[in-house]
């Protein structure tokens, strides 16, 4: 079906953190938005000091930064000065051991109140923060630390004892190992005692806005990770976007769902909430509906960011489930991830009250580029327009330079170089990183189509787009129509080759709950996007199956899909979270 705009009335208008995007972006300086941060009192600017020291020292110390939920129903306050307290006993523990500026300490941990230590403790030192997912096999966990050259690792006693002990000794740079507990394997420190036994005052190292702060991995489609670099600048970004796409501003109540393992739990679930002096949820377990749900409404969340994965599995559990609960404190809701299907944005409106809004970045750019904020109209299935400061646009290769493309065409989604959070290398890939800059523009390798109203709009990853009978075709389209039918819960597509057609649309799809597959529902569901789409775009086949393959951010990796049809390499698989074959 064809989604109609979502309007925002004049008083939701009035509400946003940028009332008038079209003005604010006419008027825009990174430069005046600088006064956001204070930076360090004798110069130099710390994502630390940012996030925690500036709040206490103006008298916010008592005001809560984090709520934390435990899995077994524990619940605990952080206020501003507690967290700024910690961070600070971490950093002592770092200098006691030797470790120097710009040393780099890995996180291979849950989301406990120590993981947030040790990052803002690792920035307050002057060092680098790398944060790995727990969930990782020993395998990617090793490459990352070699790739990164870990000076330190803090982690568990039982992921240690299963993931790391039988190759520690082979990482030539890990000096360290902290272990959280009150308790230590032979040859690492137990964190618990160092902690309690360090002083709570440490004076932030005086780092410069391009000094290295955090390193990001993300998979490529062949070789090894990539290792993404980002400086203290980056604040900046995510203090602004974390205001104008967000809504986050001082005292909000917001949940992030995402782990601190992959870019936006750090981007979103530690820094922008915390320089915007929120209230932030965190959540040590994974989803579960009903403790969701419970949680919105229990800590009255105003502003919830979360994936399309877990959004299609509430949309999969019925808008009943919801019922029941009052979610009359959200104020926002956002999603991040993976472009978001149509029918989800509104399934939002339906039982939430609130339509979740969209947005566009990546690992590289560090921050959301392109949102669809609380001022604008939605469109469902658009990623929504460049916030300030981001200068975005359509461009296609004609010969060696690059040619701007106008509204309704489709091309690759480029940027132009200079927000704070921009990547500035992949580790020890000089060319690799060179590749990404052409003719004054940042390559996003996704393609994307902008409309006459200045809205952008996903089609697919560069390598994931199909040509089939003279048709270009972005698996976003095909997969959204997919889900409208009240039987698929995900879909997946891809091109396989043909003679005569040069490429066919195969679909994988997983169904709802109710639905058994069989061909009769493969025909109908077939029936149902040619009538949607046309049969030069609709799917030749529809295959069935448990699950699909996944990162462990909830993006589905098509890719993987193709290669095991057609023999070819895998690549980087290490982020692979759920994989039925």
């Amino acid at each position: 079906m064809a989604w109609g705009a979502i309007r925002k009335p004049a008083a939701e208008r009035r509400k946003a953190a940028m009332p008038d995007p079209d003005a604010a972006r006419k008027g825009f300086s990174w430069q005046s938005a600088a006064v956001l941060l204070d930076g360090l009192p004798d110069g130099g600017l710390n994502i630390a000091h940012e996030a925690l020291d500036r709040h206490v020292a103006a008298g916010h110390g008592g005001e809560i930064a984090i709520r934390w939920l435990g899995k077994d129903g524990a619940r605990r306050d952080l206020s501003y000065a507690e967290m700024a307290a910690m961070a600070a006993r971490f950093a002592n523990v770092l200098a006691a051991q030797g470790l120097r500026r710009g040393d780099r300490v890995f996180a291979l941990m849950g989301r406990t109140p120590e993981l947030y230590a040790v990052a803002l403790g690792t920035m307050k030192a002057g060092m680098v923060f790398t944060p790995l997912f727990s969930a990782f096999g020993p395998g990617p966990i090793r490459t990352r630390m070699e790739i990164g050259e870990a000076s330190v690792l803090v982690t568990t006693a039982a992921i240690y004892s299963h993931k790391i002990a039988d190759w520690r000794a082979e990482i030539p740079s890990l000096r360290l190992v902290l272990i959280v507990g009150d308790a230590a394997p032979e040859g690492c420190m137990a964190l618990g005692p160092a902690l309690a036994a360090a002083p709570d005052h440490f004076a932030t190292v005086a780092t410069k806005a391009d000094d290295m702060a955090l390193i990001h991995f993300t998979s490529g489609t062949t070789g090894r990770p990539k290792g993404v670099v980002h400086v203290h600048q980056a604040v900046l970004g995510h203090a602004l976007t974390g205001r104008m796409a967000l809504e986050l501003a001082p005292g909000t109540v917001y949940w992030c769902t995402a782990d601190p393992g992959w870019v936006t739990g750090t981007s979103y679930g530690i820094i922008a909430p915390l320089v915007n002096r929120c209230t932030m949820i965190v959540d040590e377990a994974e989803f579960d509906l009903e403790r969701w749900y419970a949680t919105l409404v229990r800590e009255k969340v105003a502003v919830w960011y979360t994936a399309p994965t877990a959004i299609r599995m509430m949309m999969r559990a019925g808008a009943d489930a919801a019922k029941g609960y009052d979610f009359s404190a959200l104020q926002f809701l956002a999603s991040v991830g993976e472009p978001l299907n149509p029918e989800a944005v509104v399934w939002g409106q339906k039982v939430f009250g609130k339509p979740f809004h969209d947005n566009w970045w990546q690992t590289e750019t560090g921050g959301i580029m392109i949102a669809n904020t609380r001022a604008m109209d939605i469109f469902p299935g658009s990623m929504g327009q460049p916030l300030p400061g981001i200068e975005a646009g359509i461009v296609t290769r004609k010969g060696a330079a690059l040619v701007e493309l106008g509204p309704g065409e489709i091309g690759e989604l480029a940027l132009r170089p200079g927000w704070p959070s921009m990547m500035r290398a992949y580790l020890h890939e000089e060319a690799r990183y060179a590749k990404c800059f052409v003719d004054g523009w940042y390559l996003s390798g996704d393609l994307a189509m902008r409309d006459a109203r200045g809205y952008f709009w996903f089609v697919g990853r560069a390598d994931d787009l199909i040509k089939t009978s003279g048709h270009l075709i972005g698996p976003f389209e095909v997969e959204s129509a997919l889900i409208e039918h009240p039987a698929v819960a995900e879909a997946a597509v891809i091109g396989l080759p043909d003679e005569t057609a040069g490429e066919v649309v195969r679909a994988y799809v997983t169904l709802n709950a109710g639905f058994t597959a069989s061909e009769a529902l493969e025909q109908e569901i077939r029936g149902h996007t040619r009538k949607r789409l046309g049969p030069a775009v609709a799917p030749r086949e529809v295959v069935f199956r448990e699950s699909l393959p996944k990162t462990r951010s909830g993006k589905i990796m098509r890719r993987l899909l193709k290669a095991r049809e057609l023999g070819l390499p895998e690549g980087d698989i290490s982020t692979l979270e759920t994989d039925e074959r």
